[in-house]
């Protein structure tokens, strides 16, 4: 039977945050802006649930700063062809997963991004979906140049927005929030929506949320094949949807060190400091189909495995030395210790910055 095999990339594939990198890197204060945009994309794609927009976002949000400071499509190539960092083991798991599965990257990354990932890696670049964008191609004025740096500078001073975990409605926010969501409401959707740069909202199209189902149903609908033969992997916000979709077609959903989002809408959460262990799984849903790779997570252990999947994949995951990574069902529960300790073990790999965004 064909199995399909779909991962985001920045997190289950890579240790990255391209676009977090590249704001720390091009803009001053650009890591302080990020995290604050990042966080304001929370809000509107979680709690206000704001229409017509999905998680992932903040990559469109961020491009007329990157524009304002004078970045370029050839500075975001080089930067990201000399900066990806990879999950361990991600090389050796991807050829395995490549020889038993059709397999695809859906990722909310700027194009420039996958591509270099694709190149250092030796994925096809034809199998994936991701944010296409070039800032060469938008035209911005001086007077809007300065106003951005300007309005930059303001967010990224900004303290973060605290997001109450009750909240669905902006009166849940403290008087102080609700006065920085609506003043991030007014530039972004009133002030920027006036100028040039402001096609990057209206035109740019993020691969997150919403996005990412979608490109599901394009890849299974390619293939000829139902959703209960996709095992997907995600790790944050921006995969929420991508969940659902699978978990409600009968197919695999599987958390790969991620956030409190991605832990409480997937099947599946993973903690490992290696990519092999989404080799075995995979190997596990292509041979065996989800039920018994579920049978398999019930009874993790290197003795259960034996027999059930490829050898020499195993061996390899054995050879480190540290016994079997994480991986567990998730449970009504389990779910909060279980989101406590894998937003811990995300921040341990990927860094504090990086495993804290959404």
């Amino acid at each position: 039977m064909r199995r399909v095999f779909v991962s985001d990339c920045e997190g289950p594939i890579s240790k990255n945050d391209n676009a977090y990198e590249l704001a720390a890197n091009f803009i001053p204060n650009g890591d302080c802006l990020f995290a604050n945009i990042s966080k304001y994309d929370d809000v509107l794609a979680d709690v206000l649930r704001k229409p017509g927009y999905s998680a992932g976002s903040t990559l469109r949000l961020i491009l007329p700063f990157f524009k304002a400071y004078g970045v370029t499509d050839r500075q975001i190539e080089e930067f990201s062809a000399q900066n990806i960092l990879l999950i361990p083991g991600t090389q050796a798991a991807l050829r395995h997963i490549q020889a038993v599965a059709d397999a695809f990257i859906v990722s909310t990354s700027y194009e420039h991004y996958i591509r270099a990932l694709c190149n250092a890696v030796g994925f096809p670049f034809k199998n994936t979906y991701c944010t296409k964008v070039s800032l060469d191609k938008t035209a911005i004025t001086p007077k809007e140049k300065e106003r951005l740096r300007e309005i930059a500078q303001e967010i990224a001073q900004m303290r973060l927005i605290d997001i109450p975990p009750t909240a669905r409605h902006i009166e849940d926010f403290s008087l102080r929030d609700q006065a920085l969501i609506q003043r991030l409401d007014d530039f972004f959707w009133s002030e920027l929506a006036k100028m040039f740069v402001g096609k990057f909202l209206t035109d740019v199209i993020t691969m997150g949320g919403e996005q990412k189902a979608l490109a599901i149903r394009d890849v299974a609908g390619r293939l000829g094949v139902e959703l209960s033969d996709v095992m997907y992997v995600g790790d944050s916000i921006t995969d929420v949807e991508a969940f659902k979709l699978v978990h409600a077609g009968g197919g695999l959903s599987v958390s790969f060190n991620g956030n409190g989002y991605a832990v409480k809408n997937a099947e599946v959460a993973v903690l490992s400091e290696s990519n092999l262990v989404t080799a075995v799984i995979a190997d596990l849903f292509c041979k065996h189909g989800k039920t018994q790779t579920l049978e398999m997570l019930a009874s993790w252990s290197l003795e259960a495995l034996e027999g059930k999947v490829d050898a020499a994949l195993l061996k390899q995951l054995s050879a480190q030395g540290k016994g079997l990574p994480k991986a567990q069902i998730v449970t009504a529960e389990n779910m909060e210790s279980l989101t406590k300790e894998s937003c811990e073990f995300r921040r341990k790999v990927r860094g504090v910055a990086i495993g804290g965004l959404g």
